[in-house]
């Protein structure tokens, strides 16, 4: 397999404005990436995180059914709850992941780490198509359906700061918001694939027969897809910078796991509160939008669940149509005015547009949904590129595994638990609304102290064409 970089003998030239620090004293020549290998970089890192989130997109879009298969009968609502509960302790176990994965992947390489997070999540994806319902085992079906998330949110912990690290790595720097927006692209295949086969499932199976049987089909598919996930991420070398920060690393390992864990933490506090400002605005307005919408117009609003899950697959594939342009914009005009845009749209937009979901009628819902997909690219497609660029190479996939989880499980994860408790208290179907808004004030304050990153080489690494 040929190499994945050769260092050019010339020392690089200056470029406009790089921030203090952002090249490194030690490796003083400019990476030059094969472009076939990265190109396999990004597909493989994209495909295996489609794979991983196509069982959030299933859980999601399937959630009303499961609440009636794991839980008692009685209260929909409380069901709903039950089920979002579930969804949610995922995400509360992903910073323990986050910690292993992280700082492991720092040590021994991103790319064994993101072979092992594959395994884990089809495993753990797999296992919930196997368990039986609550009326043939009673309380050890949510047990154990909860046992099956834990697995997948601790391996999820390190699956998003990998991929977007491997990403980041391996692009040229007047590319990396064109390129690290596919690992998003990759996000919203994953999203449609599983919400599709619901909604497929939804028209063409009785409910009967979904609550029955239909609903494990889409758990049980996640084997195989797993198997071909892993092959991907396997053919794969490691990254330029990774490799070049071994080849400066002579201290044993005990050595450098002291000071990883020193570093990824204490030492990194400012660029670490940062990346959970713009997780916080980039995962509530997604789970909101992609995970929450579903199930609020099913039991908010009563909408009909088929027309309900196609006007969200159709504002996905808006998403992803959009979503490698917004990436390329970043690269030009740089990642802060595209971030900066998404929080202004959504504090003054969110209101509007849930007012005409509410309205009902096809159109109306279709617009707002349409609106808030649209502001939501502004992150999807930068984020990928912005987070890694926060660190240096050597704490990069531990200090953006403990900030990127710790902010998805406090507040991404939980919004549609939080969201669907806060309307059943007040009677307020507006909060998703409001819960957007408070969301894109904290990014906004974010955005404000973040430095560019666009065109220039990432922290601790030399420039990269």
């Amino acid at each position: 397999m040929p190499s994945a970089t050769s260092v050019a003998p010339r020392k690089p030239e200056p470029a406009s404005g790089p921030p203090a620090g952002a090249r490194s004293a030690a490796a003083p020549g400019v990476t030059v990436t094969d472009p076939a290998l990265v190109k396999r970089a990004v597909k493989a890192a994209a495909l295996g995180n489609a794979m991983e989130w196509f069982d959030f997109g299933v859980y999601s879009y399937i959630a009303v059914t499961l609440g009636k298969v794991f839980f008692p009968s009685g209260n929909p609502t409380a069901q709903l709850l039950s089920t979002f509960g579930a969804f949610a302790a995922a995400f509360l176990i992903r910073p323990l992941g986050g910690m292993v994965f992280g700082p492991l992947g720092d040590r021994v390489g991103r790319q064994k780490v993101l072979a092992v997070t594959m395994i884990m999540m089809a495993a753990g994806t797999f296992a919930i198509g196997l368990i039986p319902s609550y009326a043939t085992i009673g309380v050890w079906a949510p047990v154990l359906l909860l046992a099956a998330r834990l697995v997948q949110g601790f391996s999820t912990g390190g699956e998003y700061a990998g991929a977007s690290t491997f990403i980041a790595e391996y692009a040229p720097d007047k590319k990396r918001g064109f390129l690290g927006s596919w690992l998003e692209f990759g996000t919203l295949a994953g999203y449609i694939g599983g919400a599709g086969l619901v909604t497929l499932m939804t028209a063409l199976m009785s409910s009967e027969d979904l609550v029955s049987w239909g609903w494990r089909i889409p758990f049980l598919i996640a084997g195989p897809m797993g198997l071909i996930g892993l092959y991907l991420r396997m053919r794969l070398e490691e990254t330029p910078a990774f490799a070049a920060e071994l080849e400066k690393a002579h201290q044993d390992e005990q050595t450098r796991a002291k000071v990883r864990l020193r570093d990824m933490v204490t030492g990194q506090w400012k660029a670490l509160l940062l990346c959970m400002g713009l997780v916080l605005v980039f995962n509530v307005t997604d789970y909101m939008l992609l995970s929450y919408m579903p199930s609020y117009l099913t039991s908010e609003l009563k909408y009909d669940e088929t027309h309900g899950l196609l006007v969200i697959l159709a504002v996905m594939a808006l998403m992803m149509c959009a979503q490698p342009f917004v990436g390329a914009l970043t690269d030009r005009v740089g990642r802060r005015p595209v971030i900066a845009t998404g929080c202004a749209g959504f504090l003054l937009l969110s209101v509007p547009a849930l007012l005409l979901i509410r309205d009902g009628s096809l159109w109306a819902i279709g617009l707002g949904l349409g609106a808030l997909g649209l502001l939501l690219v502004c992150f999807t497609a930068s984020m990928p590129s912005t987070l890694p660029a926060l660190f240096p190479t050597k704490v990069r996939y531990g200090s953006l595994s403990i900030g990127f989880n710790i902010s998805v499980s406090v507040f991404g994860g939980t919004t549609p638990l939080v969201v669907t408790a806060l309307i059943g208290a007040t009677g307020d179907k507006m909060m998703p609304a409001y819960y957007m808004m408070a969301a894109a004030v904290v990014g906004g304050i974010a955005v404000w102290y973040m430095t560019e990153s666009a065109g220039r080489p990432l922290p601790g690494s030399p420039p990269a064409e």
